[in-house]
């Protein structure tokens, strides 16, 4: 919550190959009151994470070029960004999925297809965790 009682308005970059996942997620977080940034894969992502500092970061895991747990392993190096909260999303819902991405830093597992109240769900969940709460 913000000084007025609000919501807290998060900037959260939405990593997906899927043009449907991106959209779909889009619309849901702008709903919730979000700013969102949207990026096809992992190489646009690291580009888009320096220029726009979110404070949250969905990743998918099944991605052309740099999948999500290489994505997020290289985030959690630059200790810039090593704080962000990254939730994995994936249409697998398997126990050694979950387990590599916490190995790479991921805080969370989201499978999809997802609903909006889970993915703003979500975004509360780790809204205090982000820094400066």
């Amino acid at each position: 919550m913000n000084v007025n009682g609000a919501p807290r308005t998060y900037k959260v970059l939405v990593i997906d190959d899927s043009n449907t996942i991106r959209r779909s997620a889009e619309i849901f977080l702008k709903q919730g009151g979000h700013e969102v940034m949207l990026a096809d894969d992992g190489f646009d992502a690291l580009s888009k994470v320096n220029d726009y500092h979110p404070n949250l970061i969905f990743c998918d895991i099944l991605m052309p070029r740099l999948d999500g747990y290489q994505t997020c392993a290289i985030i959690r190096r630059n200790p810039q960004f090593s704080g962000v909260p990254v939730v994995m999303l994936s249409s697998k819902d398997g126990v050694f999925d979950k387990a590599r991405g916490r190995m790479v830093g991921a805080q969370d597992y989201l499978t999809k297809p997802f609903t909006k109240d889970q993915l703003l769900q979500a975004v509360q969940q780790f809204g205090t965790a982000i820094q400066g709460e």
